[in-house]
């Protein structure tokens, strides 16, 4: 038995903060709240982080999918 990919043709990712990163769907910011607040969100493609203004917290976007938990949103100047 040899060791292949999984899927052919399969190369390695890169790191979510490289270019390579998985993209954010957008249309999910439609159905998403900051956890705390109840309030809208705005999506910051620089940081890939979305912002709750509101809470003044930013939270992380890794792989494509948002970390909305408090406890690991970034804190930000209001």
């Amino acid at each position: 038995m040899t060791d292949q990919p999984a899927t052919p043709g399969a190369t390695p990712t890169a790191s979510p903060s490289g270019p390579a990163a998985a993209p954010f769907d957008r249309h999910m910011l439609e159905a998403l709240v900051c956890p705390l607040t109840l309030g809208p969100l705005s999506y910051d493609a620089k940081a890939q982080e979305l912002v709750s203004k509101a809470a003044h917290l930013a939270y992380q976007i890794r792989d494509g999918i948002p970390i909305m938990l408090a406890s690991e949103a970034r804190k930000i100047d209001g």
